[in-house]
C-alpha cells in the first residue's frame, strides 16, 4: 500500500464527531481517479460479481429482464487486485484512523453507478440498517466521486448530527421485499446539506448519519467508489429489531449468492 498524503486537521476532527459527516477536496491524485474510472467501468461492464451476488440492483427488483437503475458490486477489489494498491485506500484508512482512532481496520467496500438519465435516487438511510442488529457499530464510509459529483447527476447529502441519534425504522425501497435497497419512514431533511465535490474527492460519514443521493439527471455516469473502515463491534445487552432485513432472503441477489456457495 502507498504512503498517505492526507493529514486532516483538529478543526476537520471536530467537525465529524459534531456533525457526523466531513468534505474532504481530495483524496487522490486527478491522474489515479482516471485509472480508477477506467477499472470501475469495465467492472460494470463486465458486470463482475453478478454470479455470487456482489453485483446488484440496489434500488429495482434485480431481474434478468430489466435493466438496472443503480447498479452496484460488493468488495470491487476481488475483481481487480489492483485496487488494493491505490493512494485512495492509503488515505482512506489514514483519515479512518484519525476520525475512530488507532484500531480503526477495513471494513469492506462497494460501487455505486448511476447509469445517465435514469440512474435512481438513493433514498434517505442510515447504514447500520443494513448491519446486526445484536451489534453496536462505530464506522465510517468514504465516498469518493470518479468523475464531478453535482446536485444533477447525484452528490451526497447529509442530515447534520443525525449520528447521534439510533438506528431508526426502515423498509425496503417502494415497501418492495424483493429491492435490497432500505430507506428510513420518517426523515425531516429541511437542514439537509448538500456535497458537491470534484473527482478524487471524497466525503465521510458515520454509519448512523443519515444521507441521501439524489437521481443522476445529466448526460454522464455517476460513479462512486466508497471504502468503509470500523471499530470492533460491541455486543449488545438487548438486541434491535431490524424487522426489515427479513425480507433478505426473497431477494434475487440473495439467492444467487446462496447458489453460489452451494455450487
Amino acid at each position: 500500500m502507498q504512503k498517505p498524503t492526507v493529514t486532516l486537521t483538529a478543526e476537520q476532527i471536530v467537525f465529524f464527531r459534531r456533525e457526523g459527516y466531513l468534505v474532504i477536496p481530495a483524496v487522490t491524485t486527478p491522474e489515479e481517479a482516471g485509472h480508477l474510472r477506467d477499472i470501475y467501468d469495465r467492472l460494470f461492464e463486465l458486470r463482475a460479481g453478478r454470479g455470487a451476488g456482489d453485483q446488484f440492483d440496489l434500488a429495482g427488483t434485480d431481474e434478468e429482464d430489466k435493466p438496472a437503475t443503480l447498479p452496484q458490486i460488493l468488495d470491487p477489489v476481488k475483481y481487480a487486485p489492483e485496487l488494493a494498491e491505490a493512494l485512495y485506500r492509503a488515505n482512506a484508512q489514514a483519515i479512518a484512523t484519525q476520525l475512530l482512532g488507532p484500531e480503526a481496520e477495513y471494513m469492506g467496500e462497494h460501487a455505486i453507478f448511476k447509469p445517465p438519465r435514469v440512474g435512481a435516487e438513493t433514498p434517505w438511510h442510515q447504514d447500520e440498517a443494513y448491519w446486526e442488529p445484536d451489534l453496536d457499530h462505530n464506522s465510517l464510509s468514504v465516498w469518493m466521486p470518479l468523475q464531478e459529483a453535482t446536485l444533477e447527476n447525484g452528490c451526497m447529502q447529509f442530515i447534520p448530527g443525525s449520528h447521534k441519534l439510533d438506528v431508526l425504522p426502515h423498509h425496503n425501497i417502494g415497501h418492495d421485499p424483493r429491492i435490497h435497497g432500505l430507506e428510513v419512514d420518517s426523515v425531516d431533511t429541511s437542514k439537509a446539506v448538500a456535497c458537491p465535490i470534484q473527482a478524487g474527492g471524497a466525503t465521510i460519514h458515520h454509519c448512523r448519519t443519515l444521507h441521501y443521493a439524489g437521481p443522476n439527471r445529466s448526460d454522464i455516469p455517476r460513479r462512486a467508489y466508497i471504502l468503509l473502515f470500523k471499530l470492533p463491534p460491541m455486543k449488545r445487552a438487548v438486541t434491535r429489531d431490524f424487522y426489515w432485513r427479513k425480507n433478505e432472503a426473497e431477494q434475487a441477489r440473495e439467492k444467487r449468492r446462496q447458489a453460489a456457495q452451494a455450487a
